[in-house]
């Protein structure tokens, strides 16, 4: 095969990247994000090379019962069947161990026809122990061993994979959330070895810092991966290094793969302006700025939807921003393909056969998030008889609901079964409809389907929310809490419209948040949708060339281009 010689490249480290629902390699908005990011890169002809993990039984494949309780089944793919094998193969050793990796390949294939190669790195090797095999069995599974080894074929691993690709020249590496920092260990080893040094100095932390880029995703403490300085002694091959990093920050108790990424990284940050501010907060002792995320327009604007912005907007797909001039679509037209695209969801709706009827001329909310508390997925559920009367009173109301639980999150798992307990208490008044397995396909289906986007989680812990963004390209408006992305992107009564005010809140102003959500379904939502059918396009309208035209990953691959590849 022919291999790279020397050329400068990004190089996109992700734990996760969803290409397309045939490869199981996601979970969610992380993998999302990162497929959109490669996706654009494409399109952009920005030399960029993606690394991440082949998991041969993907995240897991959700099923449902009649109560609503969620078990999890493995997910059957062949790897062979979808990807290339590159037969480049590298090692790392983990306990001691020699463990060798493999590279598949796939690529993305941008307008103009520039590719970008992604390479997933997979352990199911005969020359492997049993073990070291099922180290790319599963997404985000196992425990801290599991996942540490993971990171180590994901950082190390991908590293020397590159390398063994002929990509010398790395000019950057994107460390895509946490998951992927030993790299930088990697990256330091290599330099002590090219420079016959013992271990690093000052001079030395700064060349691999000028290298890195890192991006962090959330402020849950559960994103922020830490590992024990026993295991980590345990484990890893690169613990001298490791250890000499202390002069330059400190160790203490366990290895915080975000400090790690903070510490060797020239540029930081956030994926929304709030969200910024957040983590600025979280991490005070480090320069923290913000790219607000996007979507890849393309990948998530419906075919009905193309087929406007083909005619009336020529030239979208290369310049995003075109989309700007949506407000000269005709009104009756981007109604007629919205009526498409609902009837498209509301037919898989009848085919998942939730026990309810759904009426395409009622109201219907879309609410598809990873299914956790502070995500809050029952809040539109806080007061059953306020919501029925507000149904009544304007003609009805309709929920789709879509996202699975992490297995291990009994409280996200709990939330389901409280949402499919409540379709039952509100039959006949509110259709409520929880579809199965939510993956990118079915995403398509319900962000450009819905009539308004519903999302309310649990301010500051939504570091942007993306979903928003694919139905806002799609002529849908939000209903949202004033949080991530729509700090940015909501101009109240014009894109969509804010749960509440601009405040960071407490657990005692929750109450007040379900209030003031059901004050804004009756004052505005609904009144809008049924009485003042011309204004609720408008809003459409605005949130396409508003919201649509800026919150895409093209304007974000331009920030970073700026702000951290050749800054």
């Amino acid at each position: 095969m022919s291999r790279v010689s020397d050329r400068e490249a990004i190089a996109y480290f992700s734990m996760e990247i969803g290409i397309r629902p045939a490869i199981p390699t996601y979970s969610g908005g992380l993998g999302i994000l990162a497929g959109d990011t490669i996706r654009s890169a494409a399109d952009m002809n920005i030399p960029t090379v993606a690394v991440t993990l082949l998991y041969h039984k993907g995240y897991f494949r959700q099923k449902l019962d009649q109560t609503g309780w969620q078990t999890e089944e493995p997910v059957q793919w062949s790897a062979k069947d979808h990807l290339e094998d590159t037969g480049v193969r590298a090692s790392i050793i983990l306990e001691g161990r020699s463990v060798l990796i493999k590279a598949w390949k796939c690529e993305i294939t941008g307008i103009h026809g520039f590719k970008v190669p992604i390479y997933l790195l997979d352990t199911d090797l005969p020359e492997n122990s049993e073990p070291d095999k099922k180290v790319t069995d599963y997404l985000y599974g196992g425990d801290a061993l599991y996942r540490m080894s993971q990171e180590l074929v994901l950082g190390i691993g991908g590293v020397r994979i590159l390398r063994a690709l002929g990509y010398h020249q790395i000019y950057k590496f994107h460390m895509n959330e946490g998951h992927a920092s030993f790299l930088v260990l990697e990256l330091l080893k290599e330099r002590m070895q090219w420079l016959k040094k013992s271990r690093p100095d000052a001079e030395d932390v700064e060349e691999v810092r000028k290298k890195c880029v890192f991006t962090t995703h959330t402020p849950v403490p559960a994103g922020h991966d830490q590992f024990p300085l026993d295991l980590v002694e345990r484990v890893l091959e690169h613990r001298s290094i490791l250890s000499s990093l202390k002069d330059f920050f400190p160790l203490e108790g366990a290895l915080n793969m975000t400090h790690l990424a903070l510490n060797l990284s020239h540029y930081v940050n956030g994926v929304a302006k709030r969200h910024g501010e957040v983590s600025k907060q979280m991490f005070p002792n480090y320069v923290i700025d913000s790219i607000t995320n996007g979507v890849h327009t393309a990948t998530w604007t419906s075919e009905p939807i193309q087929n406007l912005f083909d005619r009336y907007l020529p030239g979208w797909r290369g310049d995003n921003f075109v989309l700007r001039y949506g407000l000269n679509i005709p009104k009756r037209e981007v109604w007629a393909a919205h009526e498409q695209n609902k009837r498209a969801l509301l037919n898989q709706v009848k085919r998942a056969s939730s026990g309810n009827s759904f009426d395409p001329n009622i109201l219907t909310l879309g609410f598809a998030r990873r299914a956790t508390a502070y995500k809050r997925p029952t809040h539109l559920l806080s007061d059953f008889a306020r919501l029925k009367n507000i149904a009544k009173r304007f003609g009805g109301l309709q929920v789709v609901y879509a996202g699975k639980a992490h297995p291990k999150d009994q409280s996200g798992k709990e939330a389901i079964q409280a949402i499919f307990k409540a379709r039952e208490a509100l039959k006949g008044i509110v259709s409520i409809a929880y579809l199965e397995n939510y993956e990118i396909d079915l995403a398509k289906l319900i962000t450009s389907g819905v009539d308004v986007w519903l999302n309310t989680p649990e301010p500051p812990l939504e570091a942007s929310g993306t979903s928003g963004m694919k139905a806002a390209l799609n002529g849908v408006p939000s209903l949202s809490v004033l949080d991530g992305w729509w700090i940015e992107g909501c101009i109240e009564g014009v894109t969509g419209w804010a749960i509440g005010g601009d405040e960071y809140r407490s657990p005692e102003t929750k109450p007040r948040d379900a209030s003031a959500l059901y004050d804004k379904l009756e004052t505005e939502v609904l009144p809008a949708y049924y009485r003042n059918r011309d204004k609720f396009i408008g809003m459409m309208l605005n949130a396409i060339s508003l919201n649509g035209s800026f919150f895409n990953t093209q304007r974000m691959m331009n920030e970073y281009l700026t702000k951290a590849y050749y800054s």
